[in-house]
């Protein structure tokens, strides 16, 4: 049976400024540090790679230059992420014949660990669904519209998504499918699942070293010096 990642590199980087996917990470463009990684795990198959518009070539190159052995296809995305995951989800049932597990990943999470993505792919397995989280440590407050605390929010029992994110394949790809055919935006795969099939688990694989995501330009000097 087969692990195919799917790998999201269609965002505008509208917050960035520049393209946060090829901005130089301590010597190798973001994206390529988030294939390298999958690419090293044993228990990855195959590396699906979603593109935004236009940038099916730049990103296959990218990753060709950058060694990915396992680069089973790159596709065009879609204007809005669930739809850019669907693409993919759809693309890892075609490169394999036995796909039992999709992992969905942002290609702007550079330094996930690679036993972090093993962890979720043998909870996906044993739970049906999985993703890497973090358990909240800030204290919270509740806002009104004009930034007025309303109140405290417990933090008890509550955790940040993180990605990967891994389903069975045939569960993520109804999850995925139907969140599309009924025009709904959902902003991770959990939501979509959860969507689905409200009676469905989802296993927290907890996250204790860095997965940064790469929004702004003041990440990636953060993210170079968590690297060293």
């Amino acid at each position: 049976m087969s692990t195919v990642a799917i790998i999201v590199a269609a965002g505008s980087s509208r917050r960035m400024g520049f393209d946060k996917l090829t901005a130089d990470l301590a010597g190798r463009p973001v994206l390529a540090h988030s294939l390298l990684t999958f690419e090293h795990c044993e228990d990855v198959d195959h590396i699906v790679i979603v593109a935004a518009a236009g940038r099916k070539e730049e990103f296959r190159l990218l990753a060709e230059g950058s060694g990915i052995e396992k680069l089973a296809a790159v596709i065009e995305g879609g204007a809005e992420r669930c739809l850019s995951v669907w693409k993919g989800v759809q693309m890892a049932m075609k490169v394999a014949t036995n796909t039992a597990i999709i992992l969905v990943h942002d290609g702007a999470r550079p330094l996930v660990a690679g036993d972090a993505i093993s962890q979720c792919i043998h909870a996906a397995e044993e739970h049906g669904a999985a993703s890497l989280a973090r358990r909240v440590t800030d204290t919270l407050k509740r806002a009104d519209d004009s930034a007025v605390v309303t109140e405290s929010v417990i933090r008890e029992n509550l955790w940040r998504m993180e990605t990967p994110q891994a389903f069975e394949a045939k569960l993520l790809l109804q999850a995925s499918g139907a969140a599309v055919d009924d025009s709904v935006v959902v902003t991770d795969e959990v939501s979509a699942v959860q969507r689905f099939n409200a009676s469905q688990a989802i296993h927290l694989v907890e996250n204790t070293s860095a997965n940064l995501k790469i929004t702004m330009p003041g990440d990636l000097p953060i993210a170079e010096a968590l690297m060293k």
